[in-house]
């Protein structure tokens, strides 16, 4: 559950750093950074917290910094835990894991794509590599596809091994096309597509995936001849 006493305080301090900037027409650099500061610290408040609604909160929160064009080493801590919660880290009641939040490690994902370092990198790879839920690993993808990376084979050969993993076990059209996707924004930076050539062969090839998505992956073959 919440602590409404803490979470109450964290939000008061929040909104106390602009009151007292009113007093001044312009806001200081300092300022700045304690209410970043605050901010910070309801972030990671929020992220520990054992309960859905923090979490959510929580990500809410980092959505608005990013947008703001805002980062710190706190929101992309946050973010590797959120992104892992239930996987890298389990908490259980009764023999069962009680923070199992597919949707919240799959929001995770699409804001560390945003902000898209090597941190986030690292961390969105790990999540491609570990997690068995289609939603989020298709959200992993995307972000790395999204990510502006240099040298992406490493990358490439994560999600290759994970379409294999996935297109014998659990073949998912929509996993499959967000991996096509990704293949094709990633294409200018590799320098050895061996293991994407193979994937996405893999994908043409797999009578269990709808016929548009075999199509696709064809398109995608013959433009890659021709880069």
């Amino acid at each position: 559950m919440k602590n409404p006493k803490l979470i109450a305080l964290l939000m008061s301090a929040l909104l106390l750093t602009p009151i007292f900037a009113q007093e001044r027409q312009e806001t200081t650099a300092e300022q700045e950074y304690l209410q970043g500061n605050w901010e910070d610290m309801i972030i990671t408040e929020l992220t520990a917290a054992p309960d859905r609604e923090s979490k959510e909160d929580a990500l809410k929160s980092i959505e608005g910094a990013i947008n703001n064009g805002r980062n710190s080493k706190e929101i992309e801590a946050a973010l590797y835990s959120l992104a892992g919660e239930g996987v890298f880290k389990e908490s259980r009641m009764n023999g069962r894991i009680s923070n199992n939040y597919p949707d919240i490690r799959s929001k995770a994902c699409d804001l560390l794509g945003q902000i898209g370092d090597e941190y986030c990198c690292k961390t969105l790879t790990k999540v491609v590599l570990s997690d068995n839920e289609p939603m989020v690993t298709s959200s992993a993808v995307k972000a790395l596809g999204n990510a502006n990376l240099d040298n992406c084979d490493e990358v490439v050969t994560t999600i290759a091994y994970t379409e294999k993993r996935f297109g014998i076990m659990n073949p998912t059209d929509s996993l499959a096309n967000d991996i096509l996707d990704a293949y094709e924004k990633l294409a200018p930076n590799v320098k050895d597509r061996k293991d994407m050539i193979r994937s996405i062969s893999e994908i043409a090839s797999n009578e269990r995936y709808k016929k548009a998505v075999r199509d696709k992956a064809r398109r995608l073959l013959a433009d890659l001849i021709a880069m």
